[in-house]
């Protein structure tokens, strides 16, 4: 058993606390909503939930981090940091440009893939490809949701 004594975790208190902020945030922009629904669910539903479920999230996170109970941090690498962040930055900027939603996802699932260590760049952006591509039809043909089109998913 260990008997030094645990500290708080000023680091887990300051992420709970950001987190009960955005569950906040989310569930008030769900409330804030102006939707009529004859049904019984409406739309609101599911931010709600999802709201409920960070402040969980975030009141755990705030015992675990007061009783020094979280686990030790590993050192930060920003090298994957930055590739995943690149990988987000060209999305954006592919969806902005034209460049469509399938070829986003592939780059940013490859990018992701790659700041976890794995090193199969083809593969992953066949993988990406492939995902994007049962997204972007389930969104658009099952749910008839719009995604961004670029000259690929015209195509579909």
């Amino acid at each position: 058993m260990d008997t030094r004594a645990r500290r708080a975790d000023p680091a887990g208190i300051v992420i709970a606390g950001l987190l009960l902020v955005v569950a906040g945030v989310i569930w008030w922009d769900a409330n804030s909503l102006q939707l009529t629904s004859t049904y019984g669910v409406g739309p609101k539903m599911m931010p709600i939930v999802i709201g409920i479920g960070i402040a969980i999230l975030a009141v755990a996170n705030l015992v675990l981090a007061l009783r020094g109970d979280l686990p030790k941090r590993d050192s930060t690498a920003l090298g994957p940091i930055v590739l995943i962040l690149g990988g987000f930055a060209i999305l954006i900027a592919l969806i902005a440009f034209g460049g469509g939603f399938i070829p986003a996802t592939a780059i940013l699932f490859a990018a992701t893939a790659t700041a976890f260590g794995r090193r199969a760049i083809f593969t992953d952006l066949a993988i990406g490809f492939a995902i994007g591509l049962v997204t972007f039809l389930l969104f658009d043909k099952l749910l008839s949701l719009s995604l961004p089109a670029g000259p690929l998913e015209r195509l579909l």
